[in-house]
């Protein structure tokens, strides 16, 4: 019975253990199918400005009842500072981010656009530098790996947006119509433009990630956050839609591929991710959410081979593997750091433990040093002769 005790509890703490990195992995699936999805949605005409309005609507209309009811007796209150840091959140990834995507994906491909992402990492890592949320000391390898890794990761990512390279076919599925091919053209005429939109729009997701890691500290509600980055981010993206699509045919959707990609990426990569990476963000850094996204290449690219017909393009490949290599330098000075951060705050709480410790038997030894010497002396006192008058 207690060895069945000890090995559910064992595993109880093993699988907390993997909560951040289980979030952070079905995060990746979540994202490669909405690249493929938005890709379809944008083919047949849905524009991404109102695509950006209609999937944070979305998402504010199913996260916000839970946020209200799940987080009112722990919800702070809203103060001039937060709601200013949530303004800015909600520009950076629902407005910069995901429109510079729009355009970037549309210019490139749903393949290339995931690819692009492994350079999310990177950009991350030298913004929290400079933010003071990573620390950075030469004298120690897992430092030095970690700018060793930021350094390579740039290479990759320049890699891919100067140079395209033939088209390699990584699955059997080949087959491509005349549509597919006249598009394919067409973004291969502003490849160059299209890469500077993705790493932008990666640019101001890692601000993001930077942000909301110090808003969770003044606002510990990262549920509240993610409905009221939903609210603020269909608001802004609102003027920012009026301003850019002037048809209002565009407004108009149907149940087809434009009410399901906005549907999807609503829920599943806004509200849902949103969340997701508040919590873990707040535990575990924003280096540690961004440093997933290779996986995401990879399931985006079978994806695209397969319903989209997408060919992958050597530079694409040489710059993902460069990418690659680099990051997981960083990721392996992240976890020697964390270790070596974990020892040291044992060997201090340890260290905080003994000389208490001691104090206390010294106390006691105090103590019964007193209570001798009171006894001896009335000891004392009671045999010695009674002295008359």
């Amino acid at each position: 019975m207690g060895s069945e005790q000890n090995l559910c509890a064992s595993t109880g703490v093993a699988f907390n253990k993997m909560k951040p990195y289980l979030a952070m992995i079905s995060l990746q699936f979540g994202y490669a199918g909405m690249y493929i999805v938005t890709l379809l949605s944008f083919k047949h005409g849905f524009s991404h400005w109102i695509f950006v309005v209609y999937r944070h609507a979305i998402a504010t209309l199913v996260f916000a009842p839970f946020a209200y009811f799940i987080e009112k007796k722990i919800r702070p209150q809203m103060t001039k500072s937060v709601f200013f840091k949530i303004l800015v959140l909600a520009f950076l990834e629902p407005v910069l981010d995901q429109n510079l995507y729009g355009v970037g994906i549309q210019y490139t491909s749903a393949t290339f656009a995931a690819v692009s992402l492994n350079v999310l990492p990177a950009i991350t890592f030298i913004m929290a530098v400079i933010f003071r949320l990573e620390k950075v000391n030469l004298k120690k390898v897992h430092s030095v790996a970690k700018v060793i890794g930021t350094v390579i990761t740039v290479a990759g990512a320049m890699t891919m947006t100067l140079y395209k390279g033939p088209a390699v076919n990584i699955l059997w599925y080949t087959h491509r119509s005349s549509h597919q091919d006249a598009a394919s053209s067409s973004a291969g005429q502003h490849w160059v433009a299209g890469t500077v939109m993705l790493l932008l729009s990666i640019v101001g997701w890692a601000a993001f990630f930077i942000l909301q890691n110090k808003t969770l500290n003044e606002y510990p509600a990262p549920l509240s956050l993610t409905a009221l980055v939903c609210l603020l981010g269909t608001v802004e993206g609102g003027v920012v839609a009026a301003i850019m699509e002037h048809r209002k045919s565009a407004w108009v959707i149907g149940f087809d591929s434009r009410l399901l990609a906005a549907a999807y990426s609503g829920i599943v990569c806004s509200g849902l991710a949103y969340y997701m990476q508040s919590v873990v963000n707040r535990v575990r850094g924003p280096v540690f959410v961004t440093a997933f996204s290779p996986l995401t290449m990879i399931i985006t690219a079978v994806l695209g081979a397969i319903i989209l017909s997408e060919q992958v393009h050597l530079g694409s490949l040489i710059g993902a593997l460069i990418i690659v290599f680099g990051l997981y330098s960083v990721v392996w000075g992240k976890s020697k750091e964390n270790s070596a951060a974990n020892k040291l705050a044992y060997d201090e709480e340890r260290a905080q433990e003994l000389p208490a410790t001691n104090k206390d038997i010294q106390g006691i030894v105090d103590a019964d040093i007193i209570e001798t010497t009171v006894k001896s002396k009335s000891h004392q006192k009671k045999n010695s002769p009674h002295e008359g008058p």
